[in-house]
């Protein structure tokens, strides 16, 4: 079993309780809109990290972390990109990747929208975690855990907190 930590559009603001929500967690996932190496510094530091980059990323984050990951946690193939849409609303070219890599999991950002649902035409689960930064148009600040056990994922749970 492995437990995952994820969050995007940190704009360059870590939230002190991302170590709390994530104390548990095996992996650190960062959907982009990083912000700042510091970000990544911190969260490295404390735990194994994933992290893709967004558009709002500059040349640091850029080179040190790819556009999109595809990877495999125990026996699901994941797809992580910041700006990826989601279900029956993908960006352009997401559905064809998505098609041709055939993930379990496919996660995305940018939004700034918690959003977690099935896509059944591809079989697989996306998931966005909201926005775990102050800048933004969110109102609440979101992260995500889930557990990775084989070919299954569950016990998600999510952190909420006004910005204000």
């Amino acid at each position: 079993m492995t437990k995952i930590g994820l969050l995007s559009d940190t704009h360059g603001w870590l939230n002190p309780k991302v170590f709390e929500f994530f104390k548990d967690c095996d992996e650190i996932w960062h959907v982009g809109d990083i912000g700042s190496a510091d970000v990544t510094n911190a969260l490295s530091a404390f735990k194994p990290l994933r992290a893709v980059y967004g558009n709002m990323d500059g040349q640091d984050i850029r080179l040190t972390y790819p556009k999109t990951q595809i990877f495999t946690v125990e026996e699901m193939k994941v797809v992580m990109t910041h700006i990826g849409g989601y279900p029956n609303h993908y960006e352009p070219g997401i559905k064809e990747l998505l098609i041709k890599e055939k993930p379990d999991i496919f996660i995305s950002g940018h939004s700034h929208i918690l959003k977690v649902m099935n896509d059944h035409s591809l079989h697989l689960l996306h998931i966005n975690p909201g926005a775990a930064g102050q800048t933004g148009p969110h109102k609440v600040i979101t992260m995500v855990r889930f557990q990775i056990d084989g070919k299954n994922a569950s016990n998600m749970e999510v952190y909420e907190k006004s910005r204000y």
